[in-house]
């Protein structure tokens, strides 16, 4: 009855789900390292609308997130600032695989001083934390809604970590890191114009009063806002109705407003949003590939001419027969594919059963809406909470796609993902899709009474190559069933290859992508996705060789058909 109550009370308005979570710091104490003045256009010179969710039907935008699950944490500082850097890098990528997802836990532990961790930040010193030490991917350092104020310090291992069914973690050799160029501050409708449109999304706090109620439409605040206490990344600007909006992403999960987003009017500094904001310019370690290793050095990872192959476009698909060649994070230009992940953080969890199966099945959510300006991301910890297939003590996936047939899996916002199974396996409200409060007990959750809710309309199985390619090539992605061997474990790129004497043992699950042609030796290999992190293999990826079944991989694969549009549940509890 409480939690109804406070879910009640919540989406009324009349219960705060957030504490000020922005710092202020006079902009005369804030230092900007500006290497090229942006060319300022005049107002009239710009686009009407400019939004970096759908430019000529691309995304560029990243993950939505949930700063607020699996505990309330005041980290929206880090989430603004992360989310914003981590779409400039998709947009000078050109939305090219893989997405690079930032990691805000990183500077929840780490940055100290005015930024307080679930306490609260500021979106600038959060640049200039990153400017001056670099930061990881996501899958090398899991969200955890805990930061240095609540007991969860910054250390090598927090940096970047992988975890073995023994329960030892430690920091990869090698991992790779991204970092900031060039930041500043800025302000006043037409400057953050000339940003957002030119170079791409920033941070910007505001007054976040009239965020609770709302569920839609433009906001046009007209109480008195005494100062700000939130952050926020605004991504793109438009009209409508003749009136001129911000669109802006909140990190409250993708059921808050709408889909995640919310507009405001543009040009009044509504809510005191044009006040105080932050951009930041990406400085390219992706391209030669910087890695941070244990030695504290960074160097350039070269890569084979097989390993570059690896990365070449794959385009086209003939209608009457199977290309020779087939990869979904490169179709015509477009990457179909989610973002990577990581089961073993920040703890050992044998959930690649479900990690498998929910990222297939994004990337086909993606595929079957032939759109790339969605980031779907389900619910692996869901999974593992409905003991849908297993647990972190291991399962099958096949369970995760009669769940989505039965139920529908929620997204990551819904559930971030905890390496851990849950006190008691079972599919409770709360351990599907939950949110948090703020106060002195950060653990008070409830059930969340309305998210989005992902089916699919069949499953089953498919097995041997040819099944498998038609599969892949013409639905999407597999997940499939491999005999994990210590070598496997220890890959670190090329063309691999083990014959198994354990066929139908399997305890481990990857999904597969494509298919290619090493250039040098000409034979086959499938394209797969592992769940160790950006870390492992190739960015997360490896290549197997096809047609001798190599740890069983053409033995078991299943899939799910996704049922996508109009179809999508909306669940209402």
């Amino acid at each position: 009855m409480r939690n109804f109550v406070l879910t009640f009370l919540f989406f009324l308005g009349l219960v705060s789900l957030h504490q000020g979570c922005y710092v202020h710091i006079p902009r005369d104490q804030l230092k900007d390292v500006i290497k090229t003045p942006l060319k300022h256009l005049p107002k009239d010179q710009l686009p009407e609308q400019w939004l970096w969710s759908d430019v000529n039907g691309t995304n560029y935008l990243t993950l939505l997130r949930n700063q607020h699950i699996p505990q309330y944490c005041g980290s929206c500082w880090s989430f603004a600032t992360t989310s914003a850097l981590a779409d400039r890098i998709k947009i000078i990528r050109q939305a090219q695989w893989p997405d690079i997802e930032l990691a805000p836990q990183i500077l929840l532990s780490c940055s100290h001083g005015d930024n307080k961790g679930c306490s609260g930040g500021n979106h600038h010193l959060a640049y200039e934390y990153i400017h001056n030490y670099s930061i990881s991917h996501e899958s090398c350092s899991n969200y955890q809604a805990n930061g240095w104020d609540t007991g969860l310090d910054c250390s090598d291992l927090l940096k970047c970590q992988e975890c073995d069914s023994a329960g030892n973690c430690s920091v990869p050799n090698s991992y790779p890191i991204y970092t900031v160029d060039e930041y500043a501050s800025i302000d006043g409708e037409e400057a953050m114009m000339n940003e957002i449109y030119q170079r791409g999304p920033i941070a910007c706090s505001l007054d976040d009063t009239p965020l609770f109620n709302y569920t839609g439409g433009i906001i046009n605040y007209t109480g008195q806002s005494n100062g700000t206490n939130h952050v926020v990344s605004i991504v793109g600007y438009g009209v409508e109705n003749d009136v001129p909006y911000w669109l802006v992403r909140n990190s409250w999960g993708s059921y808050y407003g709408e889909y995640g987003f919310f507009r405001i009017i543009r040009g009044s500094n509504n809510a005191l949003i044009e006040s105080h904001c932050s951009w930041a310019t990406p400085k390219d370690t992706w391209t030669n590939h910087i890695r941070n290793h244990t030695t504290e050095e960074t160097e350039k990872v070269k890569m084979s001419p097989e390993e570059q192959g690896f990365l070449e476009n794959k385009k086209g698909i003939p209608s009457s027969s199977l290309p020779s060649s087939w990869d979904w994070r490169n179709v015509s230009g477009r990457n179909y594919l989610s973002w990577t992940r990581n089961q073993n953080s920040p703890q050992y969890c044998n959930s690649g059963w479900a990690q498998a199966a929910t990222s297939a099945l994004s990337d086909r959510i993606n595929i079957f809406n032939n759109v790339t300006n969605q980031d779907i991301s389900l619910s692996v910890q869901a999974m593992v909470n409905c003991n849908a297939g297993g647990s972190c003590d291991g399962g099958d996936p096949i369970g995760v796609y009669q769940y989505a047939l039965l139920h529908g899996i929620p997204e990551d916002t819904c559930q971030n993902y905890l390496a851990a199974n849950p006190t008691q396996a079972d599919c409770a409200a709360i351990k599907v899709c939950q949110n948090c409060m703020p106060g002195k007990n950060r653990y008070d959750c409830f059930s969340v009474p309305e998210y989005k809710n992902w089916t699919v309309s069949k499953y089953g199985t498919v097995v041997g190559v040819q099944s498998i390619k038609k599969a892949i090539s013409e639905q999407g992605p597999v997940s499939c069933g491999i005999v994990m061997t210590p070598e496997f474990e220890a890959y670190t790129g090329g063309v691999f290859q083990q014959a198994t004497t354990s066929e139908g043992e399997f305890n481990h699950y990857v999904s597969l992508v494509g298919w290619g042609i090493d250039a040098r030796t000409q034979n086959e290999y499938w394209i797969g996705r592992n769940s160790f992190g950006n870390a492992w293999g190739e960015l997360g990826y490896f290549r197997i060789l096809i047609g001798r079944n190599n740890l069983g991989i053409e033995t078991y694969c299943t899939f799910g058909i996704p049922n996508v549009g109009k179809t999508t549940q909306i669940i209402s509890i």
